[in-house]
């Protein structure tokens, strides 16, 4: 844990919620489940979403939405972020004003969960991405993929939840979790524009499948690596192999398929030398 600069808090009594139950055999029984919350996001004085979320970094989630939906540019001043708890709005805002109504009136439903949006112009300025060809040792994937497993986390706690980590090499940075896959991400897009951390050397770690809007949300952070326990959707994969986009999915134990930059890959390590999962630690592939 102490590699993380952002770690789970699966012992946030916030984020989940104490429920009983009656089993298979009639007896009852009290299980953890994951809170949901709505979160509102404002850009200047314009509502942009309403988003199902567990609560935690409400910031990081609006400055990455608003960042991966390229509501923000990389050269907008943001003179501030602002969370009021008890509306379950972030306010964020900007040097200049902004007006997003048409751009609004284009909303693309997602294959994500939890009611994933894009909206219908986000394939725009995706034919100028091109990202570096960072090389990747196997021996970093399989560290990370033991690593992350292991971590302490809501989704061993209470399952029905997503989780994404940035890292960089073998070392995980910052793990987050939601509902959806996209706020996870999102999140994480937002620790970075609040940092101004460098994406070329970083590496993306998702519990969840490699959809084509997962492969262009990455893309477009400028983060040339993707990597999941789950599998690939056709399109994503096209679209990594365009942007020069690392894609490596089905992580389990000694195994993963590559889909998209093998040449990248440097295989320093023998698989059969790979420790196999410990079947306590061992995650289901995410949808």
């Amino acid at each position: 844990m102490a590699e993380y600069l952002i770690a789970p808090n699966p012992g946030s009594t916030r984020l989940t919620r104490a429920v009983s139950g009656v089993d298979h055999n009639g007896a009852v029984s009290q299980i953890s489940v994951v809170e949901e919350r709505p979160l509102t996001i404002y850009l200047n004085g314009q509502e942009i979403v309403t988003a199902m979320t567990i609560g935690d970094y409400p910031e990081y989630l609006a400055l990455g939405f608003l960042r991966n939906q390229r509501m923000l540019r990389d050269d907008d001043v943001i003179t501030g972020v602002d969370y009021d708890e008890d509306l379950d709005v972030v306010v964020v805002r900007t040097e200049i004003q902004t007006s997003y109504e048409d751009k609004l009136k284009k909303k693309t439903r997602t294959s994500g969960c939890a009611v994933g949006t894009v909206f219908g112009d986000m394939m725009e300025g995706l034919e100028d991405v091109r990202l570096p060809a960072t090389r990747v040792k196997t021996s970093w994937l399989y560290a990370l993929a033991n690593k992350i497993n292991r971590t302490p986390s809501l989704y061993l706690e209470a399952g029905a939840i997503h989780g994404s980590v940035l890292c960089h090499q073998d070392r995980p940075l910052v793990y987050m979790e939601d509902v959806g896959r996209h706020n996870a991400v999102d999140k994480i897009a937002g620790w970075m524009v609040s940092e101004r951390a460098p994406a070329a050397d970083k590496i993306m770690y998702t519990t969840g499948r490699l959809t084509s809007e997962m492969v262009i949300k990455t893309a477009m952070m400028g983060i040339p690596v993707l990597a999941s326990r789950s599998g690939f959707t056709a399109w994503g994969v096209e679209i990594a192999r365009e942007v020069g986009l690392t894609l490596i999915g089905r992580m389990r134990g000694q195994r993963f398929v590559c889909l998209a930059g093998d040449e990248r890959l440097e295989r320093d390590v023998d698989p059969a030398t790979v420790v196999a999962e410990d079947g306590k630690h061992r995650r289901k592939s995410a949808g």
